[in-house]
């Protein structure tokens, strides 16, 4: 109920409600690009594409919002951008001068984000490509270079397009703008979700018990990522007393919070992107061996391939946790800022050893956080091997659904906390 609270103090400060009401309007902008047709598709081919029961393509679809399936204009939806994000985030810890980009504030960000827009452009047309001579190709109505180009092209403007509206959220309204509309391709697939579970619990091919027991796994899922992502550990730290003058500063108590999850969902959506690039490739070599191959190995569909595509979920999972953590909280520059203040940690000397401190103390909880997370995202996968009830990528949906609303109420509330502030001192 606290949201639904926030939400509506939220809605009377004019500013907030200005930003709400821009949200939901680029969401609606999503939902209707979402079903724009690209041009030269035959439909009915492709209904028969998707309705060959491999399912290997469903992880694209729940991002897309069932824009794959149907082969919008969003089909592409905002996973180049995610994989091109990826890359550049390797690239600072690999190369000297992107570091050093990364590191000159505000300007640096911002080249950064232009070159990450322009190879998501170059990922996109590839995969775009790959998309129109590969997996779609028995769909095209035409195949002349002409016809081809036109839905490359189209597949890339949506991409492009999909990654302005992110951009417009993060200014304008509330919220990640990338993380909202996966957010909102996947409560999108939801009514679907339903609707086939109850078809399958209609003709007896799913029981009462599998049902009830997805039910009881979504709702201990719900919480625990409620706990994870709130949970945090309350680092104490005291200030000395200094005499200024004839003023005395300091001497309070106060405490560092550092979160159990402080990478958020950012680790499971591109643990995800990579795991997708293999199927990616596959699109240039349809009905071959090396497809085979990656389908039979790399797939969540196949056997024993679902074990490896689990073991690599994980590893992903626990390495993009950890290497996000480190970016996001820097323990040496948290520790100057106290040295610099005259803080300090209990019973801890100030300097190196309060760095160690702080990275030990950071380190044991998000590993908790990571394992958490990778069983959440990993456990679905294996459990729809010996189930009728598909639910690959359940865990997976609701960490990214839970996490990004969490994330997107505590933006809220800062938002409003901030307006209260400048209230009081005006």
């Amino acid at each position: 109920m606290n949201i639904f609270k926030t939400i509506g103090q939220a809605w009377k400060v004019p500013d907030l409600r200005k930003r709400m009401i821009f949200t939901i309007l680029m969401f609606v902008v999503f939902r209707i690009g979402a079903n724009i047709p690209v041009p030269n598709i035959n439909r009915n081919v492709l209904a028969e594409i998707f309705g060959d029961g491999t399912g290997l393509f469903a992880l694209f679809d729940l991002f897309s919002g069932g824009a794959f399936g149907q082969m919008t204009i969003f089909a592409l939806s905002i996973t180049p951008y995610i994989t091109a994000s990826i890359i550049f985030q390797l690239l600072t810890i690999a190369i000297p001068s992107i570091e050093a980009l990364a590191k000159e504030g505000m300007e640096g960000r911002k080249k950064i984000a232009q070159y990450t827009r322009y190879l998501t452009v170059i990922l996109s047309v590839l995969q775009a490509i790959a998309l129109a001579i590969g997996l779609f190709s028995k769909s095209l109505i035409h195949h002349d270079v002409f016809s081809i180009a036109l839905v490359v092209l189209t597949l890339t403007a949506g991409t492009a397009f999909l990654m302005w509206l992110g951009e417009q959220i993060n200014e304008h309204g509330i919220g990640n703008g990338i993380s909202l509309i996966i957010f909102g391709g996947i409560i999108a697939r939801a009514p679907v979700a339903i609707k086939q579970t109850y078809v399958k619990f209609q003709a007896g091919e799913v029981g009462f018990v599998t049902v009830a027991l997805f039910v009881v796994f979504a709702l201990i899922v719900i919480i625990g990522i409620i706990e994870i992502t709130q949970g945090q550990r309350k680092i104490p730290v005291q200030y000395a007393k200094r005499v200024v003058g004839r003023k005395m500063y300091g001497g309070q108590s106060t405490h560092i919070p550092m979160k159990v999850n402080q990478a958020g969902v950012i680790p499971i959506i591109f643990a995800i992107s990579l795991l997708q690039f293999p199927l990616t490739v596959t699109h240039f070599f349809p009905g071959t061996g090396f497809t085979e191959w990656i389908t039979k190995w790399l797939s969540p569909m196949g056997n024993p391939g679902v074990w490896l595509y689990a073991a690599l979920n994980i590893l992903l999972i626990l390495f993009f946790t950890f290497f996000y953590t480190a970016i996001t909280f820097n323990p040496m520059e948290v520790a100057d800022n106290m040295k610099a203040n005259g803080g300090f940690i209990p019973g801890i000397r100030p300097g190196r050893p309060t760095v160690e401190y702080l990275n030990k103390v950071m380190t044991r909880i998000t590993f908790v956080g990571a394992i958490f997370l990778a069983v959440v995202a990993t456990l679905p996968t294996l459990v729809a091997q010996f189930t009728p009830l598909d639910i690959r990528f359940g865990g997976t949906s609701l960490l990214i659904v839970v996490g990004v609303a969490i994330d997107t109420m505590k933006q809220l509330e800062n938002q409003m906390v901030m307006r209260n502030y400048q209230g009081f001192l005006k």
